[in-house]
């Protein structure tokens, strides 16, 4: 078996219409106001995996800045999670403009059957834990995956890289330590961190997945992070359509990974998090 723990679909409206969305919020628009970033509908996640051999996906929403989108997009993921749901499973997204708003969402999303909340997206400047914790209370009452988008404070800049670096994250895992978080794109290099005790120690209920790692590391960042955080941390995820969902899977292959290593990162671990019966 093998789960892609991060791809990114949006409606067919959304994707004859880009640009009418994109001049409506600057959340979409940092993303995918190029022509050349690719779009993709829940159809084309189901053919991709079924030409990469990807048996279930995660389709993650966005940070918009419009709770308006939020919905609309949300719907659309309930209505994909409920037309395959041996194939995809949703995780929903939520500004935090209104907290109370966002809370009322994810119970309506709940309602709808998402696993999760994410892609999110912290603001730096104005992050504080305090007021995030109501939504943290509605993840801890229905067991929520929050993933989050993470940065690397070194290195090239690309679109919606952002400033969500390393320190920000063990802030909000150290804060929130019961809940189970997947970092994106390997956390920003926290796992890098895990040298430190007090960092491994606050990593205890933390994840990290592999999402465009092919434009961010070296294929042996998958034996690096097992060796300091455990193989039993990684989760398989392409950001598919940034990148063909065959593409990282082909990096793994490369790598002569131990069987076991192997299992853990391309299902395991994800099955384990989302209740799903391996093979």
């Amino acid at each position: 078996m093998v789960i892609d723990f991060h791809t990114h679909v949006f409606s067919p409206r959304l994707k004859e219409s880009r640009e009418r969305y994109v001049a409506k919020d600057p959340g979409l628009a940092v993303l995918y106001s190029s022509p050349n970033a690719r779009i993709a509908t829940a159809d084309e996640l189901i053919e991709s995996m079924d030409r990469a051999g990807i048996d279930v996906s995660v389709i993650l929403n966005v940070a918009w800045t419009s709770h308006e989108l939020c919905i609309e997009t949300n719907d659309y993921i309930m209505e994909s999670i409920a037309r395959y749901p041996e194939r995809l499973v949703g995780f929903c997204m939520v500004t935090l403009q209104s907290i109370e708003a966002a809370v009322a969402e994810i119970e309506r999303c709940v309602r709808g059957g998402v696993r999760g909340i994410g892609e999110m997206r912290l603001d730096p400047e104005a992050f504080d834990p305090e007021v995030i914790s109501p939504i943290i209370e509605v993840i801890r009452e229905h067991d929520l995956i929050l993933l989050t988008h993470a940065s690397e404070p070194v290195g090239h800049q690309y679109a919606g890289k952002g400033k969500i670096t390393p320190d920000l994250l063990n802030t909000l895992i150290t804060a929130y330590p019961d809940i189970t978080h997947v970092l994106a794109h390997w956390g920003g290099g926290l796992p890098f961190y895990a040298l430190m005790p007090e960092v491994k120690e606050a990593m205890k209920n933390v994840y990290f997945d592999s999402a465009a790692s092919p434009f961010l590391y070296v294929p042996e960042v998958y034996k690096r992070v097992s060796e300091l955080v455990g193989a039993d941390k990684i989760l398989f995820g392409t950001d598919y359509p940034l990148l063909p969902q065959s593409r990282l899977l082909k990096e793994i292959d490369s790598l002569d990974l131990p069987a076991e290593t192997r299992e853990q990162i391309l299902s395991g671990n994800a099955c384990r998090l989302l209740g799903i019966a391996g093979d």
